[in-house]
């Protein structure tokens, strides 16, 4: 049974409130760089691309990262897709839907550095549910949830599930 956590209007006002502090703490946004984990992360970052536009007039540059060549769980060679965003130098906020153990963050770090030295990864997720195997923190984070190891945290976002809303099950 999946109990909902967090409805669309919580996810909505969790980007309002994670897209508000990132404004506060990165005083100018001009080496500011968003960089979404496939799938979901993705997602995020387009929404919060959108209100960080409409809350201080500026678009900040997005891209899309797929991790999978820098995961420490797959054995089969996966082809590295380009970044379409140039994180050299820039102050990246990687941006994920749920951070767990730490070890997707740890390879789209990896996959961060092999396309350009960024001056600064931020991490911007919407829902923390622990556990950590890294030491992984993000700066931003939309909701904590505490969970245990044989819970699963669900995310469903409409551009991708066509529902929204976080469940645990």
């Amino acid at each position: 049974m999946m109990k909902e956590i967090m409805d669309h209007a919580a996810i909505t006002r969790s980007i309002t409130r994670l897209s508000h502090e990132i404004i506060e703490r990165n005083k100018n946004l001009d080496d500011v760089v968003l960089v979404g984990i496939k799938t979901r992360g993705v997602n995020l970052a387009k929404r919060l691309q959108a209100m960080i536009q409409q809350l201080s007039g500026i678009e900040l540059p997005m891209g899309v990262l797929n991790i999978r060549p820098w995961r420490d769980d797959l054995v089969e060679e996966v082809a590295i897709e380009p970044l379409d965003v140039d994180v050299r130098n820039k102050r990246v906020i990687l941006v994920d839907d749920v951070l767990y153990t730490g070890r997707t963050i740890r390879a789209a770090m990896d996959g961060l550095v092999y396309f350009g030295r960024p001056s600064q990864i931020q991490l911007a997720v919407l829902v923390d549910r622990g556990h950590k195997e890294f030491p992984i923190k993000g700066d931003y984070v939309g909701k904590n949830i505490p969970t245990s190891k044989d819970e699963e945290v669900i995310v469903q976002l409409k551009e991708v599930d066509l529902q929204e809303g976080v469940f645990i099950q």
